[in-house]
């Protein structure tokens, strides 16, 4: 074992959590993820202003003037991010759509349509792209709809089983449980400290490993949002686990055994029920979970906020 995240990725895939083209190629992982607040991150770092040149370029003879013109330059520079992302990993890279759109079907649809014809027009198949989602009823059933288009879909901002159920039973590609957001509401509103194995988050992702293996469903879980070392080995055999620059080092710099603690044959005979996703039951289960519905509106909240952010630059260097 040369390391515990080469130990790691031998029981999970890796995913970075980072636009960091540098992280990318030192950690070497499977697929990146990106979000509103790593592309703005990204954005106050002068390496990375020639992806916002370019996208400012790709666009000035497009017709499109004032808010239009605005729009379509972060659609270039998101998928501008992602081309570069897609030159150093093997896999997949992950592109959001505006949180804005989160309850809106038809509007979430057309954007991830836009995004995915930027990237065929530049040469890149729309296997090696998922669209992110917020985990409302609204996304959900946009990604429903993008899948029967061949457009996969990670669904984001997910923090409940109830959530996930809904994106298996549409068809999403992918869930991303947020397992450190989780634990932050559960150490806020309790005052309780929590070891890896009582993490909250952990548990709630386990929970859903385990609906899923048990019930059969292909969506894919890749645990994401981690506090600490101690989450992301608790959660060893999930199917993917997305993490952050700080923790791949670490990772990169221990040296102990990573035992398997998500397994499929397990879960196979666990005595669960299944849960009931109508849209009411949906909408009731979701309101009844406090963290679930508080940190789901918070998420879309800052993602959104961070969008705007990046839209006051893209504004900016306009002129």
């Amino acid at each position: 074992m040369a390391n515990t995240l080469e130990a790691l990725k031998q029981l999970t895939t890796v995913v970075a959590d980072t636009g960091d083209f540098a992280t990318l190629e030192a950690y070497a992982p499977q697929d990146a993820t990106t979000n509103p607040s790593l592309i703005l991150k990204a954005l106050q770092q002068e390496a990375y202003l020639p992806v916002l040149d370019a996208a400012i370029d790709a666009t000035k003879d497009s017709g499109k003037t004032g808010e239009a013109r605005i729009d379509f330059v972060i659609d270039h520079l998101l998928v501008g991010f992602g081309q570069k992302i897609l030159e150093i990993v093997p896999g997949r890279v992950s592109t959001e759509v505006d949180a804005c759109l989160s309850f809106d079907i038809d509007k979430t649809i057309a954007k991830a349509r836009e995004l995915i014809a930027l990237y065929e027009a530049k040469g890149t198949p729309r296997e090696r792209i998922l669209i992110k989602l917020a985990s409302t009823w609204e996304g959900i059933r946009a990604a429903e709809i993008l899948k029967k288009e061949g457009i996969r879909c990670n669904m984001t901002l997910l923090f409940s089983l109830v959530q996930a159920v809904a994106c298996a039973e549409a068809g999403a590609q992918l869930i991303s449980p947020f397992v450190g957001r989780i634990l932050d509401w559960y150490k806020a509103t309790t005052g309780n400290d929590y070891s890896a194995a009582t993490d909250p988050g952990v548990i709630s992702v386990g929970e859903i490993y385990t609906y899923y293996k048990k019930f059969g469903h292909d969506t894919e879980i890749m645990g994401a949002s981690f506090r600490n070392i101690g989450e992301i080995l608790e959660l060893a055999g999930c199917d993917l686990l997305t993490i952050s620059p700080n923790l791949l080092e670490a990772l990169q710099g221990m040296n102990v055994d990573v035992p398997r603690k998500l397994d499929p044959e397990a879960a196979k005979t666990a005595d669960i029920e299944q849960v009931d996703v109508s849209e009411a039951s949906f909408r009731w289960l979701l309101n009844e979970d406090a963290m679930a519905t508080e940190k789901l509106a918070q998420g879309i909240r800052v993602f959104g906020q961070d969008m705007l952010k990046v839209r006051a630059i893209v504004t900016a260097k306009l002129g």
